[in-house]
């Protein structure tokens, strides 16, 4: 029996100020060339709260309108506003200062400080969120002096939190010499970890299942904790878990750059069809390093900076229980130590080799999920449209296979593509943005199967020159749940339909 997926949530934190004074480029600007011309601009490329929420991609990526309604809006889409919701069928964009509240709520240790008229007015506003409770929201209760605060940052190496441009609180460091645990490091994962825990108080809230289930967490982003003997140990997974009340969870991290969720998502699958857990949560917080990015290529051609939103995610999987979406662990593409680094070669490890290996055609996925970048942020730094090159290589391979005419090129990519609409965060775009809406798809019957790849660069860590990749199909459900068992007639009807299937493809390859 297949496990089955129950939910997807998706998270986004509107954080300019992060932009500013914690994005990699920027960061990177200040100490090499501290007078550019880039640093005294950025301040005018900044969006508002609003114009971030009303921008098509966004809202795409919360659940409020789909893929296809995307594709109808013409490009450039950051000129573009459409209805600005808050809230969204898989989650929220929530503003900076609630998004800054949640990492003191998130803070084990007494590392962040924050001053008292803003612990105060943040507390007021998170009283009215739906997913805190009075146990989260004591968090904000101890606050720190402005002369504390500014003592911190000067004189002991803490990092500065700001919004709105001023200073009202700071991350200290967590240990005097290790750099594991600077100031900045800190930063970076009480912004993944509180990015992670509101991915999963949305999926619960979502699915309704009880906490108290969930048995087993994996996070999968592409942060690391350690001190200096073990400097990527983790646990980010137990952790976030903690933090939003799992408490029968236990868990650990995955990484893989990239294709880290793609990986986690396997594992899961694969840990609650052999029975080892019954309910498994992956779950991934977002990068503060990726904000900005690109910013000095947007403002260069005119446009905002886009990349302005920390990004999270969760997926719940469960046993299955005939209704939802299965995955089917039977068709798992790889990128093995020998593939090689050709495209044509990783794409075809990927797509191609698992379906061929279970009697399918490209054409009969229905939809690839790949590296969802949107393209409004990568086609103005000179990188393309990613998504739309990813499957002009599925539909050339097709053609070469002889499963589609090369005429019908451009067909394939409208009908098996996407536009992509996800944050430029590594592990963000990574093939799960569509999890939520193929479930959405499958449940209505509009389409049978969706095949979701991760791709990673494992070269960024300077260990090995290999690409990394794998990927599985989420298909339509059997209509058989784990409680029900499988009984002779099931068996029969299984047999059947599978001889059915074979027999239309060998009919299939005889007409060709």
């Amino acid at each position: 029996m297949y496990s089955v997926l129950k939910g997807a949530s998706y998270f986004l934190a509107h954080t300019p100020d992060m932009v500013i004074h914690n994005g990699t480029t920027q960061t990177t600007e200040k100490r090499l060339k501290p007078d550019s011309d880039y640093l005294k601009e950025i301040s005018g490329g900044i969006r508002d709260y609003e114009a971030c929420v009303a921008y098509p991609p966004n809202q795409v990526y919360i659940g409020n309108m789909t893929p296809e309604e995307l594709a109808a809006l013409p490009m450039p889409w950051y000129d573009k506003r459409v209805e600005a919701k808050r809230q969204g069928t898989f989650g929220e964009i929530m503003p900076e200062d609630e998004f800054i509240g949640m990492m003191k709520i998130c803070d084990a240790f007494d590392l962040v400080k924050l001053n008292e008229s803003f612990s105060k007015a943040v507390k007021a506003k998170l009283e009215a969120h739906p997913l805190m409770d009075n146990i989260l929201l004591t968090g904000l209760d101890k606050f720190a002096a402005a002369g504390e605060i500014a003592e911190f940052v000067q004189n002991s190496g803490a990092e500065p939190i700001y919004l709105n441009g001023e200073v009202i609180g700071c991350v200290k460091a967590a240990h005097d010499i290790d750099d594991t645990l600077s100031a900045h490091v800190i930063f970076e994962n009480l912004v993944s970890k509180s990015s992670c825990v509101l991915s999963i108080l949305h999926l619960i809230h979502q699915t309704g299942v009880n906490k108290e289930e969930i048995d087993y967490v994996i996070e999968c982003s592409e942060e690391a904790c350690g001190d200096m003997n073990q400097r990527g140990g983790g646990n980010f997974a137990k952790a976030a878990a903690e933090m939003a009340g799992l408490t029968n969870a236990t868990g650990s991290d995955v990484r893989g750059f990239c294709a880290g969720p793609t990986h986690a998502l396997v594992q899961a699958a694969s840990l609650v069809k052999a029975g080892v857990f019954k309910k498994v949560l992956v779950a991934a917080g977002g990068s503060t390093a990726k904000l900005g990015m690109n910013g000095k290529d947007h403002l260069k051609k005119g446009l905002p900076i886009l990349e302005d939103c920390v990004a999270g995610f969760a997926v719940l999987i469960s046993e299955n229980d005939g209704i939802n979406p299965e995955f089917n662990t039977d068709i798992l593409g790889r990128h093995t130590v020998g593939t090689g680094s050709s495209p044509q070669n990783v794409i075809s490890s990927l797509t191609f080799a698992p379906l061929e290996r279970a009697g399918l055609k490209l054409t009969d996925v229905n939809k690839y999920s790949l590296e969802m970048q949107n393209p409004d942020i990568t086609k103005p730094a000179g990188a393309g449209n990613v998504p739309e090159a990813n499957y002009k290589m599925i539909g050339a391979l097709a053609a070469m296979k002889g499963q589609i005419q090369k005429a019908e090129l451009n067909s394939f990519v409208e009908k098996h593509g996407m536009f992509g609409w996800a944050p430029t965060q590594g592990h963000i775009p990574s093939a799960v943005p569509y999890l939520g809406f193929a479930r959405q798809e499958m449940l209505a019957e509009r389409i049978e199967r969706a095949m979701f790849v991760g791709k990673g660069s494992l070269f960024l860590g300077r260990m090995t020159n290999l690409f990394d990749g794998i990927s599985f199909v989420l298909q339509k459900n059997s209509g058989v749940s784990q409680a029900d068992g499988i009984t002779e007639a099931r068996v029969q009807q299984l047999i059947a339909a599978s001889l059915r299937e074979f027999a239309g493809h060998l009919a299939g390859k005889l007409e060709e």
